[in-house]
């Protein structure tokens, strides 16, 4: 299968909220209860507050044909705000190519992300180190996931080399 990204736009945006929600219901599900996805992913995208967002950050969406398989998105400070691959692509690099590409543009000392517990393990082989756990709270409902952060060593001060 060969992975194609391309920077976000408004018309992907219908598609990457189905993707988010059947991301959720499909793989999500088997780390957190259903009142715990029904309360993360209602179904009640509000499209203009999350294109206005996605159109702000980096974001990068992945394709397989003309299918979006995978979408991310990195603000200039290096937080990772959202990162859902489709839930019949998992397991395929999809997240590492979206991650790769976000990690690799942004120009920040160090990359933060809030994991969910199904993510928490990708981000760990990735470099990523918790920092907290924490709950947060939706629609009523406690949901735990990870404050992680990974350092970002090429961008932080150059080496210095000396012969010996």
């Amino acid at each position: 299968m060969e992975i194609k990204l391309k920077l976000y736009n408004s018309e992907d945006l219908e598609q990457i909220a189905q993707l988010f929600y059947d991301t959720v219901y499909a793989v999500n599900i088997r780390d957190y209860t259903e009142p715990q996805v029904n309360a993360w992913a209602t179904g009640n995208v509000n499209l203009k507050e999350w294109d206005k967002s996605l159109s702000e950050h980096l974001t990068y969406v992945a394709l397989a044909d003309k299918l979006i398989i995978g979408f991310g998105d990195i603000d200039s400070s290096g937080y990772l705000d959202r990162l859902y691959v489709h839930k019949d692509f998992q397991g395929r690099g999809v997240a590492t190519e979206l991650c790769n590409r976000l990690e690799s543009e942004i120009e920040a000392d160090h990359i933060k992300v809030h994991a969910s517990i199904t993510a928490r393990p990708f981000f760990e082989k990735r470099g990523y180190r918790v920092i907290a756990a924490q709950e947060i709270e939706r629609c009523g409902v406690r949901l735990k996931n990870y404050i992680m952060v990974k350092k970002m060593w090429q961008r932080s001060e150059p080496s210095i080399s000396r012969r010996i």
